[in-house]
């Protein structure tokens, strides 16, 4: 059985609406089964920098140390986090990681995640937690172990900052676009060229095109359509073994329009868990 992890926490996103991240994640566990759900406390409190160029590190930490508990406590099932801002994933790879040293990361996200306290302009756990993942920035975000840029698929992405394009162009970055997903079999080929036996999957709620998803942060368009996004995963996962997930990014503006949005999400849900 999947547990799903809900991880309500907005302190990593830079956006001016983050706050309504906590609302997110709780509709999508209201349309979980009670029973698979297990709550991860997050800090009220913004936090605090600590003296780094993270913005609200302390509560990310914090957070971030309660989900690793929460992990631990359900090691023998697949988890699927659901939160929260992207930066609340970088738990659930560490932990999958730990038992599949060749781990294959599929990060779907309009945005590139790419930062490092020196290049971002916000300041937002989130807007690193891919380069984190990598193992560089701040080394209290950074894995360690990490995984390697050739194990990291990134899908969807159409918004990076100049920094971001830089490292992933340099780093050998493999980019898919979002209209790479018409054929159903380039995602699940692009894991299996990684040469990994297990893949964990990220899913930014962002890299959906807006008029399939209105409840994000920061719609960009031309992103992935749900059903083929639904699709490309399901080919993965007939390839390469689905070892744990994250979906975030999900901010509805009010609870009917967290509705207009509960089908698609559920959707995806299903194809990760």
């Amino acid at each position: 059985m999947t547990r799903f992890i809900v991880v309500p926490q907005w302190q990593g996103s830079p956006a001016a609406r983050a706050m309504l991240l906590v609302d997110g994640a709780e509709a999508i566990a209201g349309d979980l089964p009670r029973s698979a759900c297990t709550s991860v406390e997050v800090p009220q409190e913004a936090g605090d920098a600590l003296g780094t160029g993270v913005r609200r590190l302390s509560a990310v930490l914090s957070t971030a140390e309660a989900t690793r508990a929460a992990l631990e406590q359900h090691a023998d099932e697949q988890v699927v986090l659901v939160g929260g801002d992207c930066s609340v994933g970088l738990a659930g790879i560490a932990a999958a990681l730990a038992q599949h040293p060749d781990l294959a990361v599929v990060w779907c996200d309009a945005h590139g995640d790419l930062h490092t306290p020196e290049t971002s302009p916000s300041g937002a756990a989130g807007g690193m937690a891919l380069r984190a993942a990598i193992g560089h920035g701040e080394a209290q975000l950074a894995l360690s172990p990490a995984v390697p840029v050739e194990r990291i698929v990134v899908v969807g992405a159409r918004d990076l900052e100049d920094a971001e394009s830089d490292f992933a162009a340099e780093a050998g970055l493999r980019m898919l676009p979002a209209e790479a997903l018409d054929d159903a079999e380039v995602l699940a080929e692009a894991v299996a060229a990684t040469g990994a036996s297990a893949v964990y999957v990220h899913l930014d709620l962002d890299v959906l095109d807006p008029s399939a998803m209105g409840g994000i942060t920061s719609a960009v368009p031309f992103g992935a359509d749900p059903a083929q996004l639904v699709a490309a995963l399901a080919r993965l996962r007939a390839r390469v073994p689905l070892v744990g997930a994250t979906i975030a990014g999900f901010a509805p503006s009010s609870p009917a329009a967290a509705v207009d949005d509960l089908g698609a999400i559920l959707r995806l849900v299903g194809a990760v868990a």
